[in-house]
């Protein structure tokens, strides 16, 4: 039942640019993030949650586990979430089976510690943009070894890729990689659900009301299929082609266990209401 279990009191985030926060701020403003929405709401039932998010982007699974795995695992948390395999599946060779491996060893090595794992599914990019719907069978192959893994190991996992709204463009940023501010709330709320927390339930599955303006047809859709992929596409193959990353030059934005502000707490240089 929610709420019977004692609350967590360390929780610590590996994964790549979604776990830390891209499309939810920015780099001059700050990234706020999935994660940081759910420790927020971790500490609304426990004050002295303490939390580290190693999250890097454009990390790969196997990046994530040589890099993160082990200072989360010195971190010792009784919770962790550990969300990656996106960038892998961008990429021109892509293994399922080999994400499916780094996946699988940062399962058993967090649980076998004794914490609580929570994963998600990832939705099919296809229904995002028409554009990479030959990526439609890689997304099936990695959210089933996922789910397979999981069972293995015990964890958590939030089926978001199950549900109509998690493809609304209203849920994505304009790179339609990276989750919009109401998209990290809705993921940190599906996380929250698949925790069983206290307070959390399905809402994050419902759609959202209906757009203002109409979806675009015919030769205006196409007009932005093309905008997207010379905007965001096209920087991002020309990237991969000089072996360049966006992940280059940034390290983990909260590497060591801290304090949790939650939305009602002041930030920092800012004086209690």
């Amino acid at each position: 039942m929610p709420g019977t279990d004692p609350p967590y009191a360390r929780y610590v985030a590996l994964g790549d640019s979604q776990t830390e926060g891209l499309g939810d701020g920015d780099d001059t403003v700050g990234l706020r993030g999935w994660a940081d929405r759910l420790a927020e709401a971790l500490a609304q039932h426990n004050c002295a949650l303490q939390y580290a998010n190693l999250a890097v982007r454009g990390r790969l699974a196997g990046q994530v586990r040589a890099e993160q795995l082990a200072p989360a695992l010195a971190l010792r948390p009784d919770l962790a979430t550990e969300v990656a395999g996106v960038n892998d599946l961008l990429r021109p060779r892509f293994d399922a089976d080999e994400v499916a491996e780094h996946l699988e060893a940062m399962f058993a090595a967090l649980t076998a510690q004794g914490a609580r794992v929570a994963t998600l599914t990832f939705p099919d990019v296809a229904r995002i943009t028409p554009l990479a719907r030959p990526l439609s069978s890689r997304v099936t192959a990695l959210n089933e070894r996922i789910r397979q893994a999981a069972r293995r190991h015990g964890v958590t996992v939030a089926e978001t890729s199950h549900h109509p709204v998690v493809t609304d463009p209203r849920l994505w940023s304009p790179d339609r990689l990276h989750a919009s501010p109401e998209g990290h709330r809705r993921i940190a709320a599906a996380v929250a659900h698949a925790l069983a927390l206290p307070n959390s339930d399905d809402t994050w599955t419902h759609p959202l009301p209906p757009a203002k303006t109409a979806a675009a047809v015919g030769w205006r859709a196409a007009a932005q299929e093309l905008r997207w992929a010379t905007s965001f596409l096209g920087p991002w193959l020309g990237r991969r082609l000089r072996g360049r990353s966006t992940g280059e030059g940034h390290t983990a934005k909260r590497p060591h266990l801290l304090p949790v502000q939650t939305p009602t707490s002041p930030r920092h240089g800012e004086e209690p209401s």
